[in-house]
């Protein structure tokens, strides 16, 4: 999961009234954040003690900074454990602990196989294949099934902004090629391109919901979890879950896009005509995209091996076998040895450059590996300091939900909500937590919830600056702001109701304690 290209997400176009506001927005976030901290800091709230209060504040603060952008969102992730330091309510040690959390040793693995994908061109090669087939050819309709398929499969184990940043281009030289058939001269302001374009944003973003990886909610979620309620989800559970809601999300996408936004019928000949000669080009397959394809086969089948044991074994979760692989080769550890083997493997027969070099390695998320340590270490903090069950009795009370199913709904409503105005993984940061407080405070299994709302978190598609996928597409010039809010208006709609559903139906539940 790679950090997407510069050139790609700078490239996202506002209006002149929308650059005022994002201006607008991010002069009041830095005015607005320590304001709210002072406040909060020395204003006594009903039944929260002084330790508890005074997360509140940073939290808060930090909450401001996160939703204006005033300050970029890793910077905020490390001020404010800095903060909490200084207040007292931890030392160092326990307070950054998060950083070195095993989950954040598989994003790094992940993100370092992601690297090497890109570095090779097996996106490119991936991409073009499928769509070159005869089968994408033989209807209008299915143009988009592609389309939507390739990018949600590459999302599952690639970030959604570096999934969208490889898709875009392709789909951009279909346009073309599909305006030159046709004889027009702006392509671009055709149903059809603002079709394609949204559906590679929107299928970005879904089909990040099937694995673990796809996304950084999805850790988020699994490490909130595993830290707060003693409860490991195995890669193979998660994709029980995740798989059916990216595959019912990614159908809609493209019934949806289908009946409002059709391919050109007359155009179809000449697209697979450019992307066979694309295929063609691409030559034999490399040494390097060899080892990246067995390598990363390889750490798959481990991060499902487990799961795969515990589903044949009589014995479940309580196999010798599964739980010896659960402890010596975890997720995390999986990871990281199969991103260290493409340090070792050499990308040419003369041994000279390997398959991934550390100036690569370098080009990875790093801020967002930040900014999910930071949100696990105010987190924890939320809950040994009383807080996270003060905010969850308090909403308990206002929405006065006591069932699984309601707080699932409820919950999943209020990540996508939240996602539509900050960043899905400082979404999660601070929505899951919330959760879990919320069902515990009233009472029920807080298993499902916060499962449903790590899955909500994922979603958001009203606006060009809800995800970065979105801001990539719109930077396109191809959609019309009110498509893609009216588009995403029903996405947001229907991932709501299938996420619910799936998770209240095939969503496991914490076993009572004897």
């Amino acid at each position: 999961m790679p950090h997407p290209p510069q050139d790609l997400a700078l490239s996202a176009r506002l209006s002149p009234a929308e650059e005022r506001f994002e201006r607008m927005r991010k002069r009041i976030g830095g005015y607005l954040a320590p304001a709210v901290l002072v406040v909060l800091w020395f204003v006594p709230l009903p039944g929260l003690p002084v330790t508890a209060r005074h997360l509140f504040a940073i939290v808060a603060m930090a909450l401001t900074l996160w939703m204006t952008e005033a300050i970029p969102l890793a910077a905020t992730a490390l001020l404010a454990p800095a903060l909490c330091v200084l207040a007292g309510l931890g030392s160092a040690r326990e307070v950054f602990k998060p950083f070195a959390d095993p989950v954040i040793f598989l994003f790094i693995g992940s993100f370092m196989m992601g690297e090497a994908m890109l570095k090779h061109g097996l996106n490119r090669r991936f991409a073009f294949t499928l769509l070159a087939t005869p089968w994408v050819g033989a209807s209008p309709g299915r143009l988009y099934a592609a389309f939507a398929g390739i990018t949600a499969f590459i999302s599952m184990w690639v970030s959604n902004a570096a999934t969208t940043a490889m898709m875009l281009p392709i789909g951009l030289s279909i346009l073309a090629e599909v305006g030159s058939r046709q004889g027009l001269a702006n392509f671009r302001a055709t149903p059809f391109a603002s079709g394609l374009m949204l559906i590679t944003a929107f299928a970005a973003s879904v089909g990040g919901l099937a694995t673990p990886i796809g996304t950084p909610p999805n850790l988020i979620g699994i490490g909130a979890i595993e830290r707060l309620l003693g409860y490991p989800i195995t890669f193979f559970q998660w994709m029980r879950l995740g798989l059916p809601v990216a595959i019912l999300l990614a159908g809609f996408l493209v019934w949806r896009f289908a009946r409002h936004c059709p391919v050109p019928a007359q155009s179809l000949g000449n697209h697979r005509h450019w992307l066979e000669t694309e295929r063609a080009n691409l030559g034999r397959w490399t040494r390097g995209q060899k080892n990246v394809v067995a390598v990363f086969t390889g750490a798959v089948a481990l991060w499902i091996l487990p799961g795969v044991i515990a589903a044949l074994d009589p014995q479940g979760a309580a196999s010798p076998t599964y739980a010896w692989i659960n402890a010596r080769i975890p997720e995390s550890i999986v990871g990281l040895l199969a991103a260290s083997m493409l340090f070792f493997l050499p990308a040419e027969s003369d041994g000279d450059s390997l398959t991934l070099e550390w100036k690569d390695a370098a080009g990875i998320d790093w801020g967002t590996i930040l900014l999910f340590a930071g949100g696990m270490s105010l987190g924890e903090l939320m809950f040994s300091t009383g807080l996270a069950h003060w905010i969850g009795t308090g909403l308990a009370t206002v929405f006065q939900s006591h069932s699984v199913v309601g707080l699932t709904v409820l919950f999943t409503g209020v990540g996508i909500l939240v996602s539509e105005t900050t960043t899905n993984t400082a979404s999660a940061t601070m929505v899951v937590p919330i959760a879990i407080a919320v069902a515990q405070a009233a009472g029920v299994d807080p298993l499902k919830p916060a499962l449903a709302t790590c899955l909500g978190c994922s979603m958001g598609f009203l606006l060009p600056v809800s995800t970065g996928p979105n801001a990539m597409a719109y930077g396109t010039g191809c959609i019309p702001l009110k498509s893609m809010m009216r588009h995403g208006l029903w996405l947001d709609v229907v991932g709501w109701v299938v996420i619910s559903g799936t998770v209240l139906l095939l969503g496991p539940s914490l076993t009572p304690k004897p």
